[in-house]
């Protein structure tokens, strides 16, 4: 942050439980206007996207690098300002409060629509020039691996400790032929990071749950660029999926038709590769929520799931053979 806009903050507020869980420390400031502002700040030792992604904090690079002033119209980013400290990085970002629709609320098809909108309109605008300043796709495809966590378990953030407990269930649940697959890419995510990049790739938001956006009245804000990366448009399609579908009135498979029909750039085979590759990142979460959800009924729920994943990746693999 800018020092002079750092000595006009007369109010903070730490935001502690946030849907965030990369571990960035995040403030709610008020200036001497009253301009609300919200701020991140992030380090290699504290924020899991920075340290499982290299110790580089990809969001600063592409906001200071005029990438993100690339957005075609109706896609935003809320970013202000960017400061480092050393190693730290503080992002600075308009506070959008309620326009972030988190977990509170059902999202409506026409919201999906909007969502969906801002996407292949992101994707369209940075096909075939992704800004250098990007996540290697075989790093991001490798971010929640089992190794890639595992010498992170122990410190401040619980979340490592999570995703190697996630995994053990993942394999004690899913059958080998879908379970081997995965632990053969977390082993080296290269060979399906080479098969996706050898399609028509762009920039990819890599992380769109519905914390993650804002539905402002003119755009939609994309929020938390950390892990940004260069692929196939199928695979923010399958993120996206993977973490927020449960909370939209669309089904998986409306979805993914609503997304192919404003997608040009997503055939079968890629879309069923970008599947395998999300349940390879995310398999550790809908496992553990599969076996040790608190509720029973949710428990069945994610166990409907989890197996909708497991032959969705069966479909790549007999695809990827």
């Amino acid at each position: 942050m800018s020092a002079s806009l750092l000595d006009r903050v007369v109010e903070r507020q730490v935001l502690d439980g946030h849907d965030g869980r990369s571990g960035a420390r995040i403030e709610r400031v008020r200036l001497d206007d009253g301009t609300r502002l919200v701020v991140k700040r992030a380090t290699p030792t504290e924020d899991l996207t920075v340290a499982a992604g290299g110790g580089v904090d990809r969001e600063a690079l592409l906001w200071s690098s005029g990438a993100l002033g690339r957005l075609p119209a109706g896609v935003g980013h809320a970013i202000v300002d960017v400061n480092e400290d050393g190693d730290a990085t503080s992002t600075v970002m308009r506070d959008l409060g309620d326009r972030v629709p988190g977990w509170s609320r059902i999202i409506s098809a026409a919201e999906c629509g909007r969502i969906l909108d801002a996407m292949t309109a992101l994707h369209d605008t940075f096909a075939g020039d992704v800004p250098t300043a990007a996540c290697p796709l075989a790093t991001r495809l490798g971010l929640l691996a089992p190794h890639t966590m595992a010498p992170l378990v122990g410190g401040a953030n619980p979340l490592p400790g999570l995703v190697m407990r996630g995994w053990e269930r993942f394999f004690e649940l899913v059958a080998s032929d879908v379970a081997d697959a995965v632990a053969a890419h977390h082993a080296d995510p290269a060979p399906l990071a080479g098969v996706l990049s050898s399609r028509p790739t762009t920039l990819l938001h890599a992380d769109l749950w519905l914390v993650n956006l804002a539905l402002d009245d003119t755009e939609v804000v994309f929020l938390d660029w950390a892990i940004a990366t260069n692929g196939p448009p199928a695979l923010d399609l399958a993120i996206f999926l993977a973490g927020s579908a449960a909370h939209i009135t669309l089904t998986r498979e409306q979805l993914i038709a609503e997304f192919r029909r404003r997608s040009r750039h997503t055939d079968d085979r890629t879309m069923h590769l970008a599947l395998f590759a999300e349940l390879a990142d995310l398999g550790w979460n809908k496992a553990l929520d599969a076996a040790e959800h608190d509720d029973p009924a949710m428990r069945a729920r994610e166990s409907v799931d989890l197996d909708w994943w497991v032959t969705q990746a069966r479909i790549a693999l007999d695809q990827f053979a």
